[in-house]
């Protein structure tokens, strides 16, 4: 599975994105360290997510380390390949509600956000394999079924959701992304999910 370029172009830009531009341009080193996580079939939405983790947990420590590379991933990418593959073993017999309880009010207490919910998780949970001929389809779904959820979320934010575009388009714009490129609409699609999600706490990533 040969990463696009569009795919390194998004790596890349995330990773510009979260150091706020100050490491935009990737070294030899993490070149070998895509062509490692690619040589293993790592999907690039994976490390992306694994990149998230990473920098997250970063931003709560007193004295971060100053030299961030994209090895210091590994830990995080080699997390989010096993909880997937967790996720494919286990199937739909989980329970869908499964998160619900930390989500904030009132989207908590909202019947339709919570069945969007649990339909998210219910497709999300059974994945066919990769070589099921249904397999696209099914992707298809759950992105759209999680896209209903966060649509819901973003309606009970109401005018608070303004103050969180404005965030995001400041911040992709330092990282000198290209408003309306192919790279700063994938860009703007998951920060915009992860900032929704943050704001009612939602577990998007199965948390």
């Amino acid at each position: 599975m040969a990463y696009t370029r569009e795919e390194k172009d998004w790596l890349e830009r995330e990773w510009a994105f979260r150091a706020w531009g100050r490491a935009g341009l990737l070294s030899t080193d993490d070149y070998r360290q895509v062509l490692s996580w690619e040589a293993a079939e790592v999907p690039m939405d994976l490390v992306v997510s694994a990149l998230n983790a990473f920098f997250d947990r970063r931003e709560q420590k007193e004295k971060p380390r100053t030299f961030v590379a994209l090895k210091h991933l590994d830990r995080d990418v080699a997390k989010a390949v096993k909880l997937r593959e967790a996720i494919v073993r286990a199937g739909p017999a989980l329970d869908l509600g499964k998160g619900w309880e930390q989500v904030q009010a009132p989207l908590r207490d909202d019947p339709a956000a919570k069945a969007a919910f649990e339909a998210w998780q219910r497709l999300r949970l059974s994945v066919p394999s990769p070589e099921s001929a249904g397999y696209l389809a099914h992707h298809d779904q759950e992105r759209e079924a999680r896209a209903a959820l966060l649509a819901l979320a973003e309606t009970v934010l109401g005018s608070g959701a303004e103050a969180l575009r404005t965030e995001l388009r400041q911040r992709l714009e330092a990282s000198d992304m290209k408003e309306g490129s192919l790279v700063w609409k994938r860009a703007w699609s998951h920060h915009w999910a992860r900032l929704v999600g943050a704001a009612w706490k939602l577990p998007l990533d199965g948390g």
